[in-house]
């Protein structure tokens, strides 16, 4: 997990050094304090020297002054060095699931990503950002002040030497069990995320069912489940700490009682006592920082291990066998022999011997039930998935021939459900073509039909859209979604029920935009109503996975049942 993480601290490598660098020295300079002390009562002191005192207290004075100094230049580079780490970290996971394919996305719930990138990046950077300090502060302090104390009296130092090995064995046993309890607690956060982010993005759906009941006592259930497992790996650890105090108040009661003992009878001096106290004093805080690294480097080990699952989870989709040279030359779209199955399962298959080939510049229409895997059919042509066997050319070529991006910018989709992001309206709409002038803005959203509405606001392009597009209504997120993909100007643009939300009339305005707007452009449009088809060049009808027919709208009220029976059902619904 440390060589995956590594890489992260590129760019912060000098405070990742200094911060360690500058708590050794702040820890040499502490340690040089209880010895300055002891000699203060030894030579000074009991020697009535007062000059000796002064001169010393100054020394010691200014010793500590300079710890200080060390102590918080140590500090500050420990969190320049861990916010640059935990920033780095965060890029790399976001950079990667960027980059994953639909695939990669359903196997980590989404609540899960945004935990990994959030606390458990979180946990990590404050393992980090301890470690570059009292991993290196506490070592290097116990083991000075362990070998002061001897050289002070080595008898006495026995008694603290006997606690080290029960406490070693506490730790191990402690750090042994807690470990898969901090992973249940981890996903009994993502499963309490998830909840959270479902019944937030489906508030209006919730409040339409009158469902806030059963979706608060949902996220009780989560957040108790999350409370059990925090209280079970807590437990554990508080326990830990309540030991290790009376581990050191015993040992430190030891040692004044065996200490009083020798300098009545003048086996120590009480200055020495002083020096051995002081010593143990920095041992025993050495071990509390131990305990709090353990605590931590426990609980981060679990959330490494998350971030490192997301790093190493492999692409399922690449393009690294792709040209980076070739482009796409034309619309033309041809399926041959394409079976898909979303499990790669040949016995589980949504897709069955799909053969198909579009010309440039034609309109198709795309017919067929719920479920008939319309939309999976053409995510297959901007590679979306990877089909499980045959081919899928795009201009001419493989598909997995092309860079995706090459690929991708050559063809647009507008989606039933459409997606809008939080900034004003031209912003969205630029996200077809960010230098778009607001000439060719306003001409896409004129053949969308959206530009009446957007003027319609006292802010008109410039008005905020929510999150997610929630100020406005579906049928007008539909209308700027497809004035965003016109302004992408792609050779192959689909439409995949998008003018679902639209009023017939509407939808009648925006086809006759769209033959103007769309004039060379590859269309394929996916539709429930025969309106919406019955102009275009051909059309498929799909039924199960497979292409039952193909025609114009004429040929298939004759060659179709499944095309008639639908176009009948409609017609009668519309006379009514």
């Amino acid at each position: 997990m440390i060589k995956k993480l590594l890489p992260s601290i590129k760019n912060y490598v000098w405070p990742t050094v200094l911060a360690p660098i500058t708590v050794m020295i702040e820890v040499l300079l502490e340690v040089s304090l209880p010895l300055l002390a002891g000699n203060i009562i030894t030579y000074g002191i009991e020697n009535g020297d007062l000059g000796y005192v002064t001169r010393t207290g100054l020394m010691m004075l200014g010793m500590a002054f300079l710890s200080l100094i060390f102590g918080a230049a140590s500090g500050y580079f420990a969190a320049d060095a861990g916010s640059g780490f935990a920033m780095n970290t965060r890029g790399r996971l976001f950079d990667k699931i960027q980059r994953f394919s639909f695939a990669n996305v359903d196997k980590f719930s989404t609540g899960s990503l945004v935990m990994r990138v959030t606390q458990d990046v979180q946990n990590t950077q404050n393992a980090f950002q301890m470690t570059t300090r009292m991993l290196f502060r506490a070592p290097l302090m116990f083991i000075s002040a362990t070998i002061l104390a001897v050289k002070v009296n080595a008898s006495l130092s026995m008694v603290f030497l006997v606690v080290l090995p029960i406490l070693a064995v506490v730790i191990t046993l402690i750090a042994i069990k807690a470990f898969p309890l901090f992973k249940l607690m981890l996903k009994a956060n993502d499963e309490m995320n998830t909840t959270v982010q479902e019944g937030l993005i489906s508030i209006r759906v919730v409040k339409s069912f009158v469902r806030s009941a059963f979706e608060n006592e949902k996220f009780r259930a989560a957040a108790d489940k999350v409370r059990q497992a925090t209280v079970k790996a807590e437990r554990l650890l508080v326990s830990f700490m309540p030991l290790m105090q009376i581990s050191m108040y015993t040992c430190m009661l030891l040692i004044y009682w065996f200490g009083a003992r020798k300098i009545v009878v003048g086996d120590m001096g009480a200055g020495d006592l002083a020096s051995f106290v002081g010593y143990i004093s920095q041992i025993l805080m050495s071990l509390m920082m131990v305990s709090m690294v353990f605590v931590m480097l426990v609980l981060s080990r679990t959330s490494a291990g998350r971030i490192v699952e997301v790093l190493d989870e492999e692409i399922d989709l690449s393009d690294e066998d792709g040209d980076a040279s070739l482009v796409v030359e034309d619309g033309s779209v041809e399926f041959k022999n394409v079976y898909f199955s979303y499990y790669k399962d040949e016995n589980n298959v949504t897709l069955k011997d799909v053969n198909l080939k579009i010309q440039p510049g034609e309109t198709i229409g795309i017919i067929g039930g719920t479920g008939s895997s319309k939309t999976t059919l053409v995510q297959l042509i901007p590679r979306l998935y990877d089909t499980f066997s045959g081919e899928v050319l795009v201009g001419g070529k493989n598909v997995k021939d092309y860079k995706f991006g090459n690929l991708r910018d050559s063809v647009a989709m507008v989606l039933q459900k459409n997606v809008l992001f939080s900034g004003t309206i031209k912003e969205n709409l630029k996200w077809g073509n960010e230098n778009a002038t607001d000439e060719e803005i306003e001409e896409a959203c004129k053949k969308a039909q959206a530009y009446d509405f957007i003027k319609s606001f006292p802010d008109g392009f410039e008005t905020e859209l929510g999150q997610g597009g929630v100020n406005v209504s579906g049928g007008q997120k539909q209308r700027l979604c497809i004035a965003r993909a016109l302004l992408k100007k792609p050779k192959i643009i689909i439409f995949d029920d998008s003018t679902s939300a639209v009023d017939v009339a509407t939808d009648s305005k925006i086809r006759a935009g769209l033959r103007e707007g769309m004039k060379g452009m590859t269309t394929i449009i996916i539709a429930q109503r025969i309106s919406s088809v019955s102009e275009a060049d051909r059309i498929f009808v799909i039924d199960d996975g497979h292409i039952s027919a193909s025609g114009t709208h004429e040929e298939l009220l004759v060659s179709s049942d499944i095309y008639k029976e639908v176009y009948d059902s409609q017609q009668k619904g519309d006379d009514r």
